[in-house]
């Protein structure tokens, strides 16, 4: 199917270019893999008009039962959900705009531009993020939203684990590096994991993510520990 779509590709003379993105081009495919290409468009051509040809080729011939856009800068992503329940996912771009910006580019024909790569999530940034969900954990907590609460908690504990996978050289976004990371890292976050809407417990996970933020601040940023650590200590005292 990926060298199907890849050919319907390079026979349009719109495109400029394409690749093998995702798993398939980073080396780590397995069978619960999903289907990652791109295209570059030739200037002077409609990225939506490709876009669609594309659409096309996914009904007609690979039985796509629907789609999803997810937009990044020029880039669109369009997420096929397939009868087989196979995800495939095109991307297309404006020539400019078409080239690596992560490891996971594999160009297979035409041409690429020499990009610079996106910038993974900065140490402060994530400790920013990660103290902010605290401040709402507590906020739906005292004005007794225990699902606002239970949301902002979950939100709270992935930038935190980010964090920590930013400091083991591990991919940041959307936990995929967080089996990886050694089990005495992971370990108490598992009890920070809540089941139940009890505002009790719902505490005692927020007191508990919170130390492990101010774990993480100190290894990665000390200066900015320092200063937030009395914060935060009032923000997760039962």
């Amino acid at each position: 199917m990926r060298a199907g779509i890849l050919e319907a590709g390079q026979s349009d003379d719109r495109i400029s270019g394409g690749a093998i993105t995702g798993s398939a081009a980073g080396g780590t495919v397995d069978e619960w893999s999903d289907i990652d290409v791109a295209f570059g468009v030739r200037q002077g051509a409609s990225v939506e008009s490709v876009l669609a040809g594309l659409t096309d080729l996914m009904y007609q011939r690979y039985d796509a039962r629907h789609h999803v856009d997810v937009l990044a800068g020029r880039w669109i992503y369009r997420v096929f959900l397939l009868a087989s329940t196979l995800q495939v996912d095109i991307a297309v771009a404006p020539q400019p705009d078409f080239g690596a910006r992560a490891p996971t580019f594999r160009l297979v024909f035409g041409e690429a531009a020499d990009l610079p790569r996106a910038s993974s999530a900065g140490a402060e940034g994530l400790i920013g993020l990660a103290w902010l969900y605290a401040l709402h954990v507590r906020s739906s907590l005292a004005r007794g939203r225990l699902w606002g609460a239970e949301y902002m908690l979950s939100q709270l504990r992935d930038q935190v684990l980010a964090l920590a996978c930013l400091r083991h050289g591990l991919p940041v976004t959307e936990a995929r590096g967080v089996d990886r990371l050694p089990a005495e890292v992971r370990q108490p976050f598992e009890e920070t994991l809540v089941g139940t809407l009890d505002r009790d417990r719902l505490q005692r996970a927020l007191t508990g993510v919170v130390d492990r933020l101010l774990v993480e601040a100190r290894l990665a940023e000390p200066a900015v520990a320092d200063r937030i650590e009395p914060a935060l200590h009032e923000v997760g005292t039962l």
